[in-house]
Protein backbone atom coordinates (compact mmCIF):
# COMPACT_ATOMS: atom_id res chain seq x y z
CA UNK A 1 0.00 0.00 0.00
CA UNK A 2 1.37 3.32 -1.22
CA UNK A 3 2.45 5.56 1.94
CA UNK A 4 0.29 8.51 1.53
CA UNK A 5 -2.76 5.99 1.70
CA UNK A 6 -1.80 4.59 4.91
CA UNK A 7 -1.36 8.15 6.23
CA UNK A 8 -4.75 8.75 4.93
CA UNK A 9 -5.98 5.98 6.84
CA UNK A 10 -4.47 6.72 10.07
CA UNK A 11 -5.78 10.46 9.72
CA UNK A 12 -9.44 8.41 10.30
CA UNK A 13 -8.02 7.41 13.48
CA UNK A 14 -7.17 11.21 14.95
CA UNK A 15 -9.60 13.36 16.58
CA UNK A 16 -8.58 16.18 14.14
CA UNK A 17 -11.47 16.69 11.51
CA UNK A 18 -13.61 18.85 14.09
CA UNK A 19 -11.39 21.57 13.98
CA UNK A 20 -12.49 22.08 10.69
CA UNK A 21 -16.27 21.49 10.81
CA UNK A 22 -18.56 25.11 11.35
CA UNK A 23 -21.42 22.50 13.80
CA UNK A 24 -23.69 25.75 13.55
CA UNK A 25 -24.05 23.95 9.83
CA UNK A 26 -25.26 20.45 11.74
CA UNK A 27 -28.66 19.64 10.43
CA UNK A 28 -29.65 19.51 14.25
CA UNK A 29 -28.27 23.18 14.62
CA UNK A 30 -29.98 23.96 11.42
CA UNK A 31 -33.28 22.87 13.26
CA UNK A 32 -34.01 20.22 10.62
CA UNK A 33 -36.14 17.53 12.76
CA UNK A 34 -34.00 14.39 13.86
CA UNK A 35 -34.09 11.31 11.90
CA UNK A 36 -35.72 8.32 14.06
CA UNK A 37 -33.97 6.30 15.97
CA UNK A 38 -35.26 2.91 14.93
CA UNK A 39 -35.40 2.40 11.46
CA UNK A 40 -39.09 2.12 10.15
CA UNK A 41 -40.31 -0.91 9.71
CA UNK A 42 -43.40 -2.72 7.28
CA UNK A 43 -46.82 -2.83 10.47
CA UNK A 44 -47.80 -6.16 8.29
CA UNK A 45 -44.59 -7.97 8.77
CA UNK A 46 -44.37 -10.81 11.96
CA UNK A 47 -43.29 -9.67 14.90
CA UNK A 48 -42.02 -12.27 18.03
CA UNK A 49 -42.19 -10.40 20.65
CA UNK A 50 -39.14 -10.97 23.48
CA UNK A 51 -38.95 -11.62 26.86
CA UNK A 52 -38.07 -8.53 28.84
CA UNK A 53 -35.72 -8.33 31.43
CA UNK A 54 -37.76 -8.31 34.38
CA UNK A 55 -39.41 -12.02 33.19
CA UNK A 56 -36.02 -13.70 32.67
CA UNK A 57 -35.80 -16.85 34.81
CA UNK A 58 -32.44 -18.86 33.39
CA UNK A 59 -30.18 -15.85 32.75
CA UNK A 60 -27.72 -16.77 35.59
CA UNK A 61 -25.42 -13.92 37.91
CA UNK A 62 -22.40 -13.69 36.88
CA UNK A 63 -19.78 -11.25 38.48
CA UNK A 64 -18.01 -8.52 36.08
CA UNK A 65 -14.72 -9.99 37.33
CA UNK A 66 -15.40 -13.45 35.92
CA UNK A 67 -16.83 -12.11 33.18
CA UNK A 68 -13.66 -10.26 32.12
CA UNK A 69 -11.19 -13.10 32.92
CA UNK A 70 -13.04 -16.25 31.00
CA UNK A 71 -14.21 -13.66 28.27
CA UNK A 72 -12.29 -14.52 24.70
CA UNK A 73 -13.12 -15.35 21.30
CA UNK A 74 -14.55 -18.49 20.56
CA UNK A 75 -14.93 -19.99 17.43
CA UNK A 76 -16.12 -23.71 18.44
CA UNK A 77 -19.53 -23.72 19.12
CA UNK A 78 -21.66 -26.86 20.40
CA UNK A 79 -25.12 -27.86 18.23
CA UNK A 80 -26.99 -26.66 21.06
CA UNK A 81 -29.71 -24.07 20.23
CA UNK A 82 -30.19 -20.80 22.36
CA UNK A 83 -33.57 -20.37 23.75
CA UNK A 84 -35.54 -17.10 23.57
CA UNK A 85 -34.70 -15.91 26.62
CA UNK A 86 -31.11 -16.21 25.79
CA UNK A 87 -31.37 -14.46 22.73
CA UNK A 88 -33.49 -11.56 24.48
CA UNK A 89 -30.86 -11.11 26.56
CA UNK A 90 -28.25 -10.75 24.48
CA UNK A 91 -30.27 -7.95 22.34
CA UNK A 92 -31.32 -5.91 25.71
CA UNK A 93 -27.57 -6.55 26.80
CA UNK A 94 -26.61 -4.86 23.47
CA UNK A 95 -29.06 -2.72 22.44
CA UNK A 96 -31.56 -2.51 24.98
CA UNK A 97 -33.59 0.65 25.81
CA UNK A 98 -33.56 2.35 29.03
CA UNK A 99 -34.80 5.66 28.67
CA UNK A 100 -36.00 7.50 25.39
CA UNK A 101 -35.90 11.64 24.53
CA UNK A 102 -38.23 11.95 21.86
CA UNK A 103 -36.77 11.13 19.04
CA UNK A 104 -33.72 13.27 19.53
CA UNK A 105 -31.95 10.67 22.00
CA UNK A 106 -32.24 7.43 24.12
CA UNK A 107 -30.35 5.64 26.68
CA UNK A 108 -29.17 2.36 26.24
CA UNK A 109 -27.59 -1.10 27.88
CA UNK A 110 -24.17 0.72 25.82
CA UNK A 111 -22.81 4.53 25.19
CA UNK A 112 -23.01 6.23 22.36
CA UNK A 113 -22.02 9.54 21.01
CA UNK A 114 -24.86 12.17 21.66
CA UNK A 115 -26.85 9.61 22.62
CA UNK A 116 -27.71 8.81 18.87
CA UNK A 117 -27.27 4.63 18.46
CA UNK A 118 -26.19 4.88 14.62
CA UNK A 119 -26.78 1.13 14.43
CA UNK A 120 -29.37 -1.38 13.79
CA UNK A 121 -28.80 -4.84 14.98
CA UNK A 122 -29.82 -7.96 11.96
CA UNK A 123 -29.82 -11.68 13.64
CA UNK A 124 -29.22 -14.36 10.78
CA UNK A 125 -31.24 -16.74 13.47
CA UNK A 126 -29.60 -20.58 12.77
CA UNK A 127 -30.74 -22.21 16.37
CA UNK A 128 -33.02 -20.77 18.05
CA UNK A 129 -35.54 -22.78 19.91
CA UNK A 130 -39.36 -21.80 18.50
CA UNK A 131 -37.72 -19.48 15.33
CA UNK A 132 -37.52 -20.51 12.30
CA UNK A 133 -33.76 -19.88 10.23
CA UNK A 134 -33.96 -16.52 8.47
CA UNK A 135 -33.50 -13.25 8.89
CA UNK A 136 -34.77 -10.78 11.63
CA UNK A 137 -34.12 -7.55 13.08
CA UNK A 138 -34.26 -6.26 16.55
CA UNK A 139 -36.41 -3.56 17.49
CA UNK A 140 -35.03 -2.15 20.88
CA UNK A 141 -37.90 0.41 21.24
CA UNK A 142 -40.30 -2.30 20.84
CA UNK A 143 -37.94 -5.22 22.25
CA UNK A 144 -39.60 -7.55 19.33
CA UNK A 145 -37.87 -9.19 16.41
CA UNK A 146 -38.96 -8.33 13.34
CA UNK A 147 -39.20 -11.38 10.80
CA UNK A 148 -37.66 -9.89 7.33
CA UNK A 149 -37.67 -13.58 5.42
CA UNK A 150 -37.04 -17.57 6.36
CA UNK A 151 -34.07 -19.65 4.71
CA UNK A 152 -33.22 -22.74 5.42
CA UNK A 153 -29.83 -21.70 3.14
CA UNK A 154 -29.05 -18.91 4.65
CA UNK A 155 -25.90 -20.20 6.69
CA UNK A 156 -24.06 -21.67 3.63
CA UNK A 157 -24.84 -17.75 1.84
CA UNK A 158 -23.79 -15.94 5.14
CA UNK A 159 -20.41 -18.10 5.42
CA UNK A 160 -20.07 -17.04 0.79
CA UNK A 161 -20.46 -13.33 2.72
CA UNK A 162 -17.66 -13.51 5.25
CA UNK A 163 -15.14 -15.01 2.80
CA UNK A 164 -15.71 -18.40 3.65
CA UNK A 165 -14.85 -18.50 7.36
CA UNK A 166 -16.67 -21.74 8.15
CA UNK A 167 -17.37 -21.43 11.58
CA UNK A 168 -19.89 -19.06 11.50
CA UNK A 169 -22.67 -21.44 9.83
CA UNK A 170 -21.92 -23.75 13.66
CA UNK A 171 -23.24 -21.06 15.61
CA UNK A 172 -26.62 -20.52 16.60
CA UNK A 173 -27.43 -17.13 16.07
CA UNK A 174 -25.12 -14.26 13.68
CA UNK A 175 -25.52 -10.47 15.39
CA UNK A 176 -25.13 -7.95 12.25
CA UNK A 177 -24.70 -4.50 13.13
CA UNK A 178 -25.21 -2.23 10.27
CA UNK A 179 -24.69 1.49 10.35
CA UNK A 180 -27.58 4.14 9.45
CA UNK A 181 -24.71 6.78 9.16
CA UNK A 182 -27.59 10.41 9.18
CA UNK A 183 -28.39 9.45 12.39
CA UNK A 184 -25.39 10.31 13.73
CA UNK A 185 -24.44 12.69 10.77
CA UNK A 186 -27.82 14.82 11.77
CA UNK A 187 -25.65 15.84 14.99
CA UNK A 188 -21.93 15.82 14.65
CA UNK A 189 -21.58 16.50 10.64
CA UNK A 190 -18.70 15.20 9.10
CA UNK A 191 -17.34 14.45 12.73
CA UNK A 192 -19.90 11.51 12.98
CA UNK A 193 -18.07 8.68 11.64
CA UNK A 194 -15.49 7.66 13.72
CA UNK A 195 -17.63 8.11 16.95
CA UNK A 196 -20.36 5.50 14.73
CA UNK A 197 -16.98 2.93 14.76
CA UNK A 198 -16.25 3.29 18.32
CA UNK A 199 -19.83 3.09 19.32
CA UNK A 200 -19.76 -0.76 17.34
CA UNK A 201 -16.94 -1.76 19.09
CA UNK A 202 -18.78 -0.92 22.61
CA UNK A 203 -21.66 -3.00 21.52
CA UNK A 204 -19.52 -5.83 20.40
CA UNK A 205 -17.84 -5.85 24.06
CA UNK A 206 -21.27 -5.67 25.63
CA UNK A 207 -22.14 -9.30 23.81
CA UNK A 208 -18.80 -10.55 24.73
CA UNK A 209 -19.21 -10.16 28.23
CA UNK A 210 -23.19 -10.78 28.23
CA UNK A 211 -21.93 -13.97 26.54
CA UNK A 212 -20.56 -15.20 29.55
CA UNK A 213 -24.17 -15.22 31.51
CA UNK A 214 -25.16 -18.04 29.70
CA UNK A 215 -22.69 -20.43 28.75
CA UNK A 216 -22.05 -19.02 25.18
CA UNK A 217 -19.06 -17.42 23.25
CA UNK A 218 -18.46 -15.07 20.40
CA UNK A 219 -16.07 -14.02 17.89
CA UNK A 220 -16.08 -10.21 16.08
CA UNK A 221 -15.84 -10.32 12.42
CA UNK A 222 -14.71 -7.41 10.53
CA UNK A 223 -13.46 -9.26 7.05
CA UNK A 224 -16.47 -9.82 5.05
CA UNK A 225 -17.62 -9.18 1.43
CA UNK A 226 -19.62 -5.79 1.72
CA UNK A 227 -21.80 -5.87 -1.35
CA UNK A 228 -22.39 -9.59 -0.50
CA UNK A 229 -23.49 -9.21 3.09
CA UNK A 230 -25.42 -5.53 2.20
CA UNK A 231 -27.76 -7.49 -0.33
CA UNK A 232 -27.89 -10.24 2.44
CA UNK A 233 -29.65 -7.97 4.58
CA UNK A 234 -31.56 -6.25 2.05
CA UNK A 235 -30.12 -2.95 2.94
CA UNK A 236 -28.64 -0.23 0.00
CA UNK A 237 -24.81 -0.29 0.82
CA UNK A 238 -25.52 3.61 1.05
CA UNK A 239 -27.51 5.06 3.64
CA UNK A 240 -27.15 1.80 4.97
CA UNK A 241 -24.35 -0.67 5.30
CA UNK A 242 -22.60 -3.81 7.59
CA UNK A 243 -19.92 -2.46 9.74
CA UNK A 244 -19.32 -5.61 11.96
CA UNK A 245 -20.87 -9.19 12.69
CA UNK A 246 -20.38 -11.68 15.52
CA UNK A 247 -21.85 -15.30 15.61
CA UNK A 248 -22.83 -16.76 18.75
CA UNK A 249 -22.74 -20.45 20.16
CA UNK A 250 -23.22 -22.29 23.15
CA UNK A 251 -19.63 -23.18 24.31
Amino acid sequence: MPQRSLQDAREFLKDTVRLHIDFAQTDQNKGIAPPPLEKPFDPDKKRIPLVKPRAWQSIKPVTLLAALNHRRSRRRFKTTALTLEELSFLLWATQGLKRRFGNEAAFRTVPSAGARHALETYLCLLRVEGLQPGLYRYLPLEHELLLEYTDNEIALKLVAAVLGQQFVAASAAVFIWAALPYRMEWRYGLAAHKVIALDTGHVCQNLYLACEAIDAGTCAIAAYNQQAIDTLLGINGQDEFTIYLAPVGKV
